[in-house]
């Protein structure tokens, strides 16, 4: 159900994209996207659904339909997250929640414009050096209703320019909570630890480094959660007329 080809944009050499699943049961909660608003945007969707198996699976589908549906609208991130807030409040008998963080990427410019709700923040590398961004401190979608935001609306949009070479790993909390059997958790100063002293910062290569991280750390230990990550690489407009 989530993209799984790759190279997902094989015609687009202004960014490298990759990303991994690994549900803790054999049906997941978690789910990442990425799509071509237009010729000129990219999305990306990392979230988290509350919940495990396939009650969390059928919510999730809901959930992403929703977020690609309102992104393709022309709305900014904060306007979609409040978007589907409120169709998720308006038809959420079972009480579940879902955090999210949304990313649009315009690629002629490197503008990236993200909002998020709930969800972890995002790491960024800029000039190659790893950095965490602040986020825009959104409650997770169907905790609350619209009515009881409408004097402090939690959806803001945060933007920042991304430079040629600049790259940025988004990610659920399966990663950080990955634990050993002393019930240590990975953490996000060894998540940054991780990121920082990867050989690469080639998306694919990124992921694949973090995950022998996680298992070097729990040392085969039984995975609870979903590990869910997105990684992504900026090249700037490289297209010709």
């Amino acid at each position: 159900m989530l993209p799984s080809t790759f190279p997902a944009f094989p015609g687009r050499p202004e960014f490298d994209i990759y990303a991994t699943m690994d549900p803790a049961k054999e049906v997941g909660g978690d789910f990442y996207d990425f799509f071509m608003v237009d010729d000129d945007h990219l999305a990306m969707v990392m979230a988290d659904v509350s919940g495990k198996g396939v009650p969390a699976a059928l919510f999730m589908m809901t959930a992403r339909t929703m977020i690609k549906d309102a992104a393709q609208s022309g709305k900014s991130p904060a306007e979609v997250l409040r978007y589907v807030n409120a169709q998720i409040c308006g038809n959420n008998p079972e009480d579940m929640f879902v955090t999210v963080w949304l990313g649009l990427l315009e690629l002629s410019s490197g503008k990236l414009v993200w909002s998020d709700a709930g969800h972890e923040p995002l790491l960024l590398d800029r000039d190659g050096s790893w950095e965490l961004m602040s986020g825009s401190g959104g409650i997770a979608l169907g905790v609350l209703e619209p009515e009881l935001l409408a004097d402090d609306d939690p959806f803001a949009d945060c933007a920042l320019y991304l430079k040629p070479g600049d790259a940025l790993l988004q990610y659920t909390d399966g990663v950080t909570e990955s634990m050993t059997a002393g019930r240590e958790q990975f953490g996000l100063e060894r998540l940054t630890e991780a990121v920082r002293n990867a050989p690469s910062s080639v998306p694919k290569e990124l992921l694949i480094h973090i995950r022998e991280q996680i298992d070097q750390f729990v040392k085969g230990s039984d995975q609870f959660d979903d590990i869910t990550m997105l990684a992504m690489r900026y090249h700037g407009d490289r297209r010709t007329v």
